[in-house]
Parts: structure tokens; C-alpha cells; sequence
């Protein structure tokens, strides 16, 4: 396992992240303790959670995985998304991130967070008001480190000014959904982070499962893809797009006697830009198949196909910029 500093932090990360969104549903907990104890055998030291996965119940397993082993572990949780059923129990004001704070501290039997998220950007409250708050938790030792997730570059951006103009504690990492079926962030959020040097956790590294192989063109009856909801649903991932994508995939894992998994995840591993893939599992087979990315590389000419393969289209401004605006 390699590691790599998370944005422009001193905050050392594995090349994976475990995600364990999963757990507590439809990942038992004895097996997810056990995930994260193969993780952290084969040198994993970052996971990630959030308050409202499984309704607590992730935090909850998560906490007694790691407790007897904290400072070992790179803590990652996330606020935002409702807790509660009054006004004040959704959003990030200072109000529902104090409440969450410490409900997540307990659940996760700890007294710290390394990294805290917030989820989604809160149109309701004012950034100020966000920023300030998270700065003094890390300010109490509660939380060590600060970032986001699912947002525009705007909103990043406009938080990190924040963060510079007020001498608040700046978001070190974001977390989005990226892969080779989705890269939207490729537009003007990777742009940013490397100009910025924030660390980028995609999720859904595997676009949902898609990128497994395990589905075809015909409608699935089992699996994740089967839901109809959100982002990995049959809709969004079973596009003709996405199949092109896949038979490149499938090429290069048979090219490269790996499976669909770990090329997917090893394309990410190499791009420029991106710390940590988290990826989830809900079983323990899936687990090593997604270990399996890490301990090569892929050749230049398979990642060269495979970033052709998913790369978006040529777009207003980028085409502009790179006819019009060279530096010389």
C-alpha cells in the first residue's frame, strides 16, 4: 500500500480509501469488521463514513472496528442530510453541525474526527457561518481536518476564499463522484483542486458496480443497478455511452489478466489529481477484488485507451483554450 498527503495537508492517506456505506445493511457487522481489519492488514489506514449511512448504524460499527486502534486510522464522517424531524435538524449551520458533531463522536467511540465533510452545500445558511463553525471545532481538537463533498467548483471555490479571507481552516479535500462512466468533474472541478491542491476521494469509483462487468445491455434483475434510484440506478449507468466505456474495460482487464474492478480502480490510482478512490464492498469477495488494484501499474498505452475511452466530449471553453490560449 502506498500513501499519499491528502490536499495541501501534512495528513498521510493509503491510495484507497474503505468506504462503508454498506455496513449495518447490507454488509453484516461481523464482516465488516472483518473488511476493516483485512484493510488494515494490508496497510489501509483511511475510512470513510458519514452520519446518516444506515441511519448511524455505519458510524456505529466503524466506532467499534477501530477503537482499540484510533491512532492508527484516518477518520473520515460527513454532516448535512437530515437527523432529526424539526427545522434545525438538516443543513450545516452552526446549530445542526454542533448537534451532529457530537452525536457522530459517540457513536464512533472517539473524541476526535480527522476529517469532517460536509455532504452537500447548504443554500439555506451562509458559508461564513459554516466555515467559522467547523474552524472552531478544529480549533477544541474535535475534528482535525475539514472537507467537502458533492459540490460545484464555484461553491468550493468560494468557500476556500472564505476560509483565506477570514483566516478559518481551509477545506484540505473533496469528495466526488468520479470514474471513468462519470467524469463531469473533468469540466472545471479537477481543474480547480490541482490548482488549489485539494485533495480529491472520488466515490463511486466503480460507477456504482457498472464498471464490475457484472450487468449487460439487457436490464438487470439483480443487483445495485436494479434500485431505479439516484446516481447508480439503470437509467443513469446503462446508457450506450457507458457499454462503450465497459467493453474497453473488459478489454483491458482480459489484456492484463486483471479483473474489470482493479483496472478501474488502478486507471483512477494513476490519474493526476485524485489521493484516495474510496470504494465499497458489501461482501468479502468484493473486498479483495478491490485490493487487487493496488501492487501495479497499469501500462501507459492501456490507461492512454482507457482515458480516450471515457474521455468527455470537447467542450466550450476547454476547445477555445486550447486552440486560442496558449501560454506562449
Amino acid at each position: 500500500m502506498q500513501y499519499r498527503l491528502l490536499g495541501r495537508s501534512g495528513l498521510a492517506v493509503s491510495q484507497l480509501c474503505l468506504g462503508t456505506m454498506t455496513f449495518g445493511n447490507t454488509t453484516s457487522e461481523s464482516d465488516s469488521i472483518e473488511m476493516i481489519d483485512r484493510f488494515f492488514e494490508r496497510g489501509g489506514n483511511f475510512v470513510d463514513t458519514a452520519n446518516v449511512y444506515v441511519s448511524g448504524r455505519s458510524e456505529e460499527i466503524v466506532g467499534k472496528a477501530i477503537k482499540d486502534r484510533r491512532s492508527e486510522v484516518v477518520l473520515a464522517t460527513k454532516v448535512r442530510f437530515p437527523t432529526a424531524d424539526h427545522p434545525n435538524g438538516v443543513g450545516v449551520s452552526r446549530k445542526h453541525i454542533m448537534d451532529c458533531v457530537e452525536a457522530s463522536l459517540k457513536r464512533l467511540q472517539t473524541d476526535y474526527i480527522d476529517l469532517y465533510q460536509v455532504h452537500v452545500w447548504d443554500h439555506a445558511t451562509p458559508i461564513e457561518e459554516t466555515i467559522r463553525a467547523l474552524d472552531d471545532l478544529v480549533t477544541t481538537g474535535k475534528v482535525r481536518y475539514i472537507g467537502c463533498s458533492n459540490f460545484f467548483a464555484w461553491q468550493l471555490m468560494k468557500s476556500l476564499a472564505c476560509s483565506d479571507a477570514n483566516r478559518y481552516v481551509r477545506f484540505i479535500s473533496v469528495q466526488p463522484q468520479y470514474s471513468l462512466v462519470s467524469r463531469e468533474m473533468d469540466r472545471e472541478m479537477m481543474s480547480l483542486c490541482l490548482e488549489e491542491n485539494v485533495g480529491v476521494i472520488p466515490w463511486a469509483p466503480l460507477g456504482g458496480g457498472f464498471l464490475t462487468g457484472r450487468y449487460t445491455r439487457e436490464e438487470p434483475t439483480y443487483g445495485r443497478l436494479t434500485t431505479k434510484m439516484g446516481e447508480s440506478s439503470w437509467g443513469v449507468r446503462g446508457t450506450e455511452r457507458n457499454f462503450s466505456i465497459l467493453s474497453a474495460v473488459l478489454e483491458a482487464a482480459k489484456e492484463l489478466e486483471k479483473t474489470p474492478a482493479q483496472v478501474s480502480l488502478s486507471w483512477l490510482l494513476q490519474r493526476e489529481g485524485i489521493t484516495s478512490p474510496i470504494f465499497g464492498a458489501s461482501t468479502l469477495e468484493q473486498f479483495e477484488d478491490n485490493m487487487g488494484a493496488i501492487g501495479w501499474n497499469m501500462p501507459e498505452p492501456v490507461w492512454n485507451r482507457l482515458n480516450e475511452a471515457s474521455s468527455l466530449p470537447s467542450e466550450y471553453p476547454n476547445r477555445f483554450i486550447a486552440k486560442f490560449a496558449r501560454p506562449f
